[in-house]
């Protein structure tokens, strides 16, 4: 498996890459049915589209497929929307509600505790000191997490998702003027819905780290993957015309983060 992919910058903003990855160690994977195997809830590409829009980032970055462990969800296995349709810490279903693992197969406590502290903890434990770095070098830090989604899973949510979908835990893991910095430039980017605090508000990394009384903010941003792939579906490839349109838009949130300085 290959190992976390950190780059360093001296920038204040950190960009948190947690469902990137496709790797999939091979007892694990044995055990994936066909559905489990077809990787469909990869955040794709997502790696590629924010890669190289504002200098100086720190990108923390985990190889490993979410269907592994999902390291953007508590590592106790808390649901972050209760009452809600989700996927847990080691998935057993996809984001349609399928199941993932040939029968007999899925993990048992000792496998989801192995898969913590082999990939979860590890991520965090980097992301952690790459914040508490950026904080020491800026006197704060801005975690930036970054993620997408298809754009209908009724499993998940009704109807069609908006394009731009910001989180920040109702308006408590960073400030108004982080908030609201974010949201104008979303509203203003022509051909693009956003909501704020909508039905993705922020997941377990978000609300973990967000702790304005300490210098340290995050904001979430989940995407509609119809705002950069050709189509919803495998092969799951990008399309340029609609990549370089949204990059521009990314491009401008990120350059106003770095220029954010507290009040």
């Amino acid at each position: 498996m290959t190992a976390l992919q950190v780059v360093r910058g001296d920038s204040p903003v950190v960009l948190g890459l947690p469902h990137t990855g496709t790797d999939v160690p091979a007892d694990c994977l044995a055990g994936l049915n066909d559905t489990g195997q077809a990787l469909a809830d990869t955040d794709w590409h997502i790696h590629d589209l924010y890669a190289d829009l504002v200098p100086g980032m720190t990108t923390v970055r985990t190889p490993i497929h979410r269907y592994v462990i999902d390291v953007n969800r508590d590592p106790s296995g808390a649901s972050l929307y209760p009452g809600q349709n989700t996927t847990g810490l080691c998935p057993l279903t996809d984001f349609e509600g399928q199941p993932i693992y040939r029968p007999g197969f899925e993990p048992d406590p000792e496998d989801v505790e192995r898969r913590r502290l082999t990939y979860h903890a590890p991520y965090h434990d980097t992301l952690a000191a790459e914040l508490e770095r950026v904080k020491t070098r800026h006197g704060f830090a801005i975690l930036y997490d970054c993620h997408s989604i298809r754009s209908r899973i009724s499993y998940l949510f009704d109807g069609k998702l908006p394009d731009l979908n910001i989180g920040t835990n109702g308006g408590t893991t960073c400030p108004p003027s982080i908030e609201d910095a974010v949201f104008e430039t979303c509203s203003k980017a022509s051909g693009y819905t956003t909501v704020l605090n909508g039905r993705f508000r922020g997941g377990w990394t978000t609300r973990h780290y967000g702790r304005p009384d300490q210098g340290v903010h995050a904001i979430q941003m989940e995407l509609a993957q119809s705002t950069y792939l050709s189509a919803e579906t495998a092969p799951w490839t990008m399309d340029p015309d609609k990549a370089y349109a949204l990059r521009t838009h990314l491009k401008t949130i990120l350059e106003t983060l770095s220029d954010w300085r507290p009040a």
